[in-house]
This record gives C-alpha cells, sequence and structure tokens, in this order.
C-alpha cells in the first residue's frame, strides 16, 4: 500500500507528526552489513529540525533507537525495526483550525480519501514523516557502500527562488554542501540564498527551490526494462518528498530546445570500457544505467504553510479565513537534501539487489 516502498530492499514507514513517534521496517538488508545509530544518526542530524535559524525552530533530537534487525554492529538479514520519539510537540496551535481546510495542504484530500484525518501538525501528510525515510535511506547508504564503495551520492542545493548556484556535479563533495546551512557549495550563491530565505521569513512567507543531486560510480545495467526503469523509480521517490512537484534527470526539459544531434551521447572505449563523450542522458539510457554520473534535479514548492491570513472553507463547507500559527520552515530546501539523498540510495539499493539476483 501507500505507506511502503521497494521491492527487494522494501520499507514501511508509519507515524505522525505529532503522535508519540514514527519510525520505519526495512525488509530485505542483507546480513552482515556494518551499521550502528551513530551511523543512523548522522543523517538524521542533517535532517532534523532546529540546526540553525533557516529552519524551524521546533527542538527534535530525532534520537534514532534501534528495535530489531542489528546486533553487534551489523545486520541479521532479518527485519530493521528504527524508532523516533517526537519529543517537543504542541499540537495546541491547530485548535484554531482543526476545522478549516489549509490552503495548498492535504487537509482536505485527506478528508475526501479517508473521511477523517489527524489534524495535528498535519499528521501523516507532515514533512515530519520524512525522519523514517533518512533513517532507511542510512542503511541503504551503508549497504551501497558496503556492497558497492565506489558509489557516492551527494546532493545539494542548486536554487532558492531566484537565486542559483554555480556548481560542478562531476567534484562536488558532501564536505562542501555541509558546509553552509544552506546546504549550497557555492558561497557566493549560499550567501545570497540565505538573504531570500530571511526575507521571506520577514515577510511571514515562503520560498521555494531545487536540489540537485549526483551518484558517481554506479556501474551499467542497473535498472528494469518498461516499468521499473531506474529513472521511473527515482522520479517516483522524488516526487513523494512533500512539496516536491518537479523532476528532471540529466538535461531534463532543457533538452528539448536541442536537436538529436546535440543530445546524442557519442559512446567511445575508455580503458577498455564502453563510455560516452557526454552525459545528456543524466547516467540512464532505457531505464538502464550506463555507468555515467546519475544526475537529477527535484523542483520544491514555496512551504505551503505561510504567516498572513488566507480565504478557505471549513470541513463543512461554511466560507472562512484562516491565520496559520506553528512552527515551520520558510524554506525547505536546506532539509530537502538529506531527504533526497536518503531515497535515492533506496531506490539504487533495491535496484542493486535486482541486479545481482540476475547475475549465476
Amino acid at each position: 500500500m501507500g505507506d511502503s516502498f521497494g521491492q527487494l530492499f522494501r520499507i514501511m514507514s508509519f507515524g505522525e507528526s505529532h503522535g508519540p513517534g514514527l519510525g520505519v521496517v526495512i525488509e530485505g538488508c542483507p546480513a552482515g552489513i556494518p551499521i550502528g545509530a551513530p551511523d543512523i544518526q548522522a543523517e538524521l542530524d542533517r535532517r532534523r529540525p532546529g540546526q540553525s535559524k533557516l529552519v524551524t525552530p521546533r527542538k527534535e533530537k530525532d534520537q534514532v533507537e534501534i528495535l530489531s534487525g542489528i546486533f553487534e554492529g551489523h545486520t541479521l538479514g532479518t527485519a530493521i525495526g528504527l524508532l523516533i520519539r517526537n519529543a517537543d510537540v504542541d499540537s495546541s496551535k491547530y485548535e484554531d483550525f482543526k476545522d478549516k481546510y489549509r490552503p495548498s495542504h492535504a487537509d482536505y484530500t485527506y478528508d475526501a480519501k479517508y473521511g477523517r484525518r489527524d489534524w495535528r501538525g498535519g499528521g501523516r501528510a507532515s514533512a515530519r514523516e520524512t525522519a523514517a525515510r533518512v533513517a532507511a535511506g542510512a542503511v541503504a547508504k551503508r549497504v551501497l557502500s558496503t556492497r558497492c564503495p565506489e558509489i557516492c551520492v551527494v546532493g545539494w542545493v542548486a536554487q532558492v527562488a531566484d537565486v542559483t548556484a554555480a556548481v560542478d556535479p562531476s567534484s562536488v563533495t558532501p564536505d562542501a554542501v555541509d558546509a553552509h546551512p544552506t546546504r549550497c557549495p557555492d558561497a557566493k550563491a549560499a550567501a545570497d540564498m540565505e538573504t531570500a530565505i530571511q526575507e521571506a521569513r520577514k515577510a511571514r512567507d515562503t520560498v521555494g527551490g531545487v536540489v540537485s543531486c549526483v551518484v558517481r560510480g554506479v556501474p551499467a545495467g542497473w535498472g528494469e526494462p518498461v516499468f521499473d526503469k531506474l529513472e521511473a523509480d527515482l522520479a517516483k521517490a522524488m516526487l513523494s518528498i512533500p512539496a516536491a512537484k518537479g523532476v528532471e534527470v540529466g538535461s531534463g526539459f532543457a533538452g528539448t530546445l536541442l536537436r538529436g544531434s546535440q543530445h546524442n551521447d557519442p559512446f567511445v572505449m575508455s580503458d577498455g570500457e564502453v563510455r560516452t563523450t557526454s552525459n545528456h542522458s543524466g547516467g540512464i539510457q532505457g531505464g538502464i544505467s550506463n555507468g555515467e554520473d546519475i544526475f537529477l534535479r527535484v523542483a520544491f514548492k514555496p512551504v505551503a504553510t505561510i504567516f498572513q491570513s488566507q480565504d478557505t472553507v471549513t470541513s463543512d463547507g461554511r466560507a472562512t479565513t484562516i491565520s496559520p500559527k506553528g512552527r515551520h520552515d520558510p524554506c525547505v530546501l536546506p532539509r530537502a537534501v538529506p531527504i533526497v539523498e536518503a531515497m535515492v540510495s533506496l531506490v539504487l539499493c533495491d535496484h542493486m539487489l535486482r541486479q545481482r539476483a540476475r547475475q549465476p
């Protein structure tokens, strides 16, 4: 159902924003992968709220608890259970509009689907749910680094509002990304992004942007034909992230401005391997990796919660206005980077296992 993701490496997340906690169950993780709570915690710390003045002030340590599947520092091959308890919950800010539909939130659509919803902080639709994904993604990252140590997944903030960074995907490093609270490795753009975010906050408004991600070291051959193409699964993973509204792989929409003679990636032999002299395909052709860097971009809308009065309707159809309260990000981009990396890692880990299952 909708709470699960993956085939051989499969996760199911659970929990709500203002419930007791969030968690994830991971099935299909190979035995013997070295991992412990600190490895998972390092990724959660990159996503957690309250980490800088650019994000929501909600104070959550997001301390992971390993419930099962890991013993003496290694995976057992059985189901892995991870739990992150909620600590700084304040549902009182949502009391005033529990019967009102917040514009561009999932309030109305959850009512339309289920006939009821958890109005506290957005419930299951809250981006708080992504803590579980990041925890699972940390495990996937460790599987990849153990089985395919040449693979490196790096995401960064490429754009906030109209501020665009200049970043070389072939050389960008995780340390460069995390050097600034915006998670933009271009120092000049990072400073301008910070200004844009702070200006939006002061105006009681929000801004959106783009997260880019590169994966280096993926061998040729990963991905399934037709419906489970690697880029199709990556696109599904990205669009499952709250506030994500668009995905590009390789040249993306810009490729429509080129002719085929300009867009094609010519093959050459290099050190006995088939390579391409350009990478407009973004490392994926026919839905299968070709050995070049996989490159994608994810567009995130402005955060739907703005601290301004807006017109809306109640659950019984009456016209009204709403003035949201609470603690929210003026821009999701800085905290979206580890989420994008986690979802990319989950897809790649799943396809790695699927490809190895084909081999004699």
